[in-house]
């Protein structure tokens, strides 16, 4: 699956987050790339499904003006040849914590946007005393077998470029809460989620479909804040009610006229609710 080279190179800049360093950090099962920025309290972002680190520019880059940020790509982003050796959730969830060991982070904030919001559930399930706050966008307590779930996992994993097709921008628009002009926030996304290898992406949708902690997530002891994108169609409210009612100590943020990419277009609205949350 490869785009044209011209359309790779198609940007906008400010999209990018330049200012953060990039190492690689050797995990047991995988060499994570990382990346941070700026200083303050530690904050560890998870990304999602498709689009690696790169997708969670805008909002490194906001969150590094006060926090010290750190992004990693998860197993199989730069290297779909690991899927030879099955893992599930259980292993991303193990991946991050020999990630903060090698960091010597102790009880940093997690923050887990989409898929990554499932790893950062289940990390907090897993090692509840190991984060300080846990945060998380656009992910619930369950896999949602509706009409669009299956569209996206269809879209995603097996839907053949040019990424131009007007039935692919239509579903990209879905992502967004609405309709997006072709600008540098669309070429961005696009290219970005493109970067991931389909193989990749039907893994983990294929990891999602196996989705249920709803009857362990009285086991997380790090307060909690639950972000919502208001026009998020992968991400019901039947999903998060679990999530705001079984979670101990847990504040829900409703964000108006956001979808599920609400960390990627609304990065000021993310950040504005992140601080008045650690500043509690």
């Amino acid at each position: 699956m490869k785009a044209t080279a011209d359309w790779l190179n198609a940007t906008n800049r400010r999209y990018i987050a330049g200012t953060a360093s990039s190492v690689f950090v050797h995990l047991g099962q995988y060499t994570a790339e990382l990346r941070e920025a700026g200083s303050g309290p530690p904050i560890v972002l998870i990304p999602g499904l498709a689009g690696g680190l790169e997708l969670l520019g805008p909002l490194a880059r906001s969150l590094a003006l006060t926090n010290h940020v750190f992004t990693y790509q998860l197993r199989g982003e730069n290297d779909c040849f690991s899927l030879r050796h099955p893992f599930g959730l259980d292993d991303l969830v193990e991946d991050l914590a020999e990630l903060l060991d090698s960091l010597c982070l102790e009880k940093p904030t997690i923050m887990g946007l989409s898929f990554g919001g499932i790893i950062a559930l289940k990390f907090a399930i897993r090692y509840p005393y190991r984060l300080g706050r846990l945060i998380v966008q656009g992910a619930g307590a369950r896999y949602e077998r509706g009409l669009i779930q299956q569209i996206a996992s269809t879209v995603l994993s097996r839907f053949p470029l040019p990424a131009d097709s007007p039935f692919v921008n239509q579903f990209f628009n879905l992502l967004f809460g609405g309709r997006q002009k072709q600008d540098g926030l669309f070429d961005f996304v696009t290219r970005q989620i493109w970067q991931t290898d389909q193989s990749v992406m039907a893994h983990r949708f294929r990891l999602v479909e196996e989705l249920d902690i709803e009857d362990h997530l009285r086991h997380i002891k790090a307060s909690t804040l639950v972000l919502s994108g208001e026009r998020d169609v992968l991400v019901s409210q039947t999903s998060l009610t679990p999530l705001v009612h079984q979670i101990p100590d847990v504040r829900s943020v409703r964000l108006p006229n956001c979808g599920h990419l609400a960390f990627v277009t609304k990065p000021e609205a993310i950040v504005k609710s992140v601080e008045q949350f650690l500043e509690t």
